[in-house]
């Protein structure tokens, strides 16, 4: 399988890039001066793959040429037939070889190892919505423990009837941020509620917001930018609630993005935990912004992340999940409820990997 000329052009720059960087490694100036180096080393690490799979590549194709040299001028019959078995299984190492390469060229989420912040707020259907709320944070509980997951409740607002205004919380453990990035945006239920007297079907919404978890060297805050109040929790938490200001209210004042801590009893683990949601919603913002600069590119992936997109129906009467954004409907809306996601998960990231491959060249 040949290369295009457009990506041979860009696998013999990201050839000779890697080579420059090798040399670079080695010169005094660069190994004095820690973070150049690191950020060198980082890519080169990055393009080594890509050239190593290029590298097969060309040895396969060299080995192939010699074949077919040896077809066309071998007067032995048997070295011939030989020639022509190991031509065909070249063939077919060359075309495992380009689909390698394009995969190795694929971008790379810087965030795809982090852990994640998880905000889910009822939208549409009253009381109905703010249900399914907490339904949905006990999907994403099965699937975080099938994951081997932990989860870490930061705000929980529920309603007198059981449901969630809003739950804010986070999940840490190891690629995260990979498998649920696809989660964000509208999550539509359509049911028969229980208070429904004439078994009609209700539509409500909830919407669900994955983010990245900030890592420090990626966003820094000035101290002066926040403004922190305390207040006294509400909810369940017998003696403890309303009787100490543990609560903590963050306000980043330059883009007025509000957070709230009161899980905790103690005010410093509400304030340390407040910190991590709002440097992660305030990542989030800035990120956002330089994206709209690539809404082209962000349109032609599976998702945009939009919080306004409606991604998925659950249709309890049918039985069915159906995620819009790839056209994928599951008849196993029970399983799915109790956490078994992989399947539309690992759907929705092929499609994008599908997507991205088609722009590789």
């Amino acid at each position: 399988m040949k290369i295009s000329d457009a990506l041979l052009l860009k696998l013999n720059k990201i050839e000779a890039r890697y080579g420059e960087i090798g040399d670079s490694l080695s010169k005094p100036e660069i190994l004095s001066n820690q973070e150049q180096f690191r950020a060198l080393s980082k890519e080169h690490s990055d393009l080594m793959p890509i050239v190593e799979k290029y590298a097969e590549y060309k040895r396969h194709k060299s080995d192939l040429e010699d074949c077919n040299s040896i077809i066309a001028t071998e007067a032995d019959a048997e070295m011939k037939s030989l020639a022509r078995q190991e031509a065909d299984e070249l063939r077919e190492a060359l075309e495992r070889d380009v689909e390698e390469i394009k995969l190795a060229m694929l971008p790379k989420d810087p965030n795809e190892n982090n852990n994640v912040i998880m905000e889910i707020r009822a939208g549409a259907g009253g009381d109905e919505a703010s249900l399914f709320g907490t339904e949905l944070m006990k999907m994403y509980r099965h699937f975080a423990d099938a994951n081997r997951w932990k989860i870490e409740e930061v705000n929980m607002n529920y309603t007198e009837l059981g449901g969630a205004k809003e739950l804010v919380f986070m999940i840490t453990g190891k690629g995260v941020y990979g498998k649920l990035k696809y989660e964000s945006g509208v999550h539509r239920v359509q049911r028969v509620p229980e208070t429904e007297s004439q078994g009609r079907v209700h539509t409500s919404t909830v919407t669900v917001a994955v983010l990245p978890e900030a890592q420090d060297v990626e966003i820094n805050l000035n101290e002066n930018d926040i403004k922190v109040d305390t207040y006294r929790s509400g909810g369940a938490g017998g003696q403890h609630v309303n009787k100490t200001e543990s609560a903590i209210r963050m306000t980043h004042l330059p883009t007025g993005i509000v957070v709230e801590c009161q899980d905790e009893r103690s005010q410093i683990k509400n304030r340390e935990k407040a910190l991590k949601v709002l440097k992660s919603r305030i990542y989030d913002y800035y990120q956002s912004q330089a994206q709209k600069e690539y809404a082209e590119n962000r349109r032609a992936q599976v998702g945009t992340g939009d919080r306004s997109e409606r991604i998925r129906t659950y249709n309890f009467p049918q039985g069915r999940v159906t995620d819009h954004r790839i056209g994928l409907t599951l008849y196993s809306l029970d399983k799915f409820m109790l956490g078994e996601m992989d399947e539309m998960i690992s759907a929705l990231q092929i499609a994008v990997q599908n997507k991205m491959l088609e722009n590789i060249e």
